[in-house]
């Protein structure tokens, strides 16, 4: 089953004749994903891999029945996307887009809550669920398989290119993902972990979840806190990078735009102490993933 896309969602691609965009469809249809339109205004009639290209969303949406979009345009334009796909009752939104500006970000963010649509991303590489065999966005490239096997492991990453490191890791582990969700490294995003967790608390085939944490925000520490709460009850193996910041001058950038430790705000050493106690099986080495896996997932055999 998985989460947030499978293979009855009805997609579509905002800004798909975009080089990058155009790219991403092609591995996307190989790997088994439908999509069904395209919308680049001012491309309307054209077609990308055989895609059919519309000038609007509510073009797309009259003839496909879209519920599903993942935004690919320039970041002045992000937000006009955005607001487009929430007004035609869109209710899954991925955004690659990354450097779109925070003011617009928040507007589309509070638009999508009100409407009930749930926003993945900005400066998200995609989702990808490999037992229905969709993926959004550019994750996994155009060897998926690489990384990404069917089974019954969840991963949510704020690093898009961990969000594959992990799932090999998983693979590694002789077992397989239900979903990959890269959530994006942005201070402000649509989905944070918890409401992803949330979803891997409802999904019956997922057994467990692996994480990649990193500095700053206070992500981890609502996690720890919605453990502790009784909100997500399955085994739940994070790892928290860049331990390293905490020894860099305070307000540092490591990475992501998010990722900045301020005072005891952000501190990776505190993030793995509040994930420990609330009884999280926290790596403290990558490679300890594979064996927290093995652990947990023997005992729920």
């Amino acid at each position: 089953m998985g989460i947030l896309v499978n293979k009855n969602s009805k997609i579509a691609i905002q800004g798909i004749t975009g080089r990058e965009a155009s790219m991403v469809t092609k591995h996307a249809l190989a790997y088994g994903t439908k999509i069904c339109a395209g919308v680049t205004p001012g491309k309307g009639g054209q077609d990308v891999e055989g895609i059919p290209v519309y000038d609007t969303m509510k073009e797309a949406c009259q003839e496909h029945g879209i519920d599903t979009t993942v935004v690919y345009v320039p970041p002045a334009f992000a937000y006009d996307a955005v607001m487009e796909a929430i007004g035609n009752g869109i209710k899954t939104i991925l955004i690659i887009t990354e450097r779109i500006p925070r003011r617009d970000t928040a507007k589309f963010l509070c638009a999508a809550k009100e409407a009930g649509a749930r926003v993945v991303g900005p400066n998200s590489v995609g989702i990808l669920n490999p037992v229905d065999r969709v993926k959004l966005g550019a994750i996994g490239g155009d060897n998926e398989d690489r990384c990404f096997v069917p089974g019954e492991v969840g991963v949510v990453s704020r690093s898009g290119g961990m969000t594959a490191e992990c799932s090999w890791m998983v693979k590694h582990a002789g077992f397989g993902v239900s979903t990959s969700v890269s959530i994006g490294g942005d201070p402000l995003i649509g989905s944070s972990p918890k409401e992803i967790l949330e979803l891997f608390e409802a999904d019956p085939q997922t057994k467990a979840v692996v994480m990649w944490a990193e500095p700053g925000t206070a992500y981890e520490e609502e996690v720890a806190d919605f453990i502790k709460d009784g909100g997500f009850t399955k085994p739940f193996i994070p790892y928290v990078a860049g331990r390293f910041v905490e020894n860099m001058p305070e307000g540092t950038v490591f990475g992501h735009a998010a990722s900045i430790v301020q005072g005891s705000s952000g501190r990776p050493s505190l993030k793995m102490k509040r994930l420990k106690e609330a009884g999280a099986y926290v790596a403290d080495n990558f490679n300890d993933i594979v064996e927290h896996l093995k652990n947990v997932m023997g005992r729920q055999a």
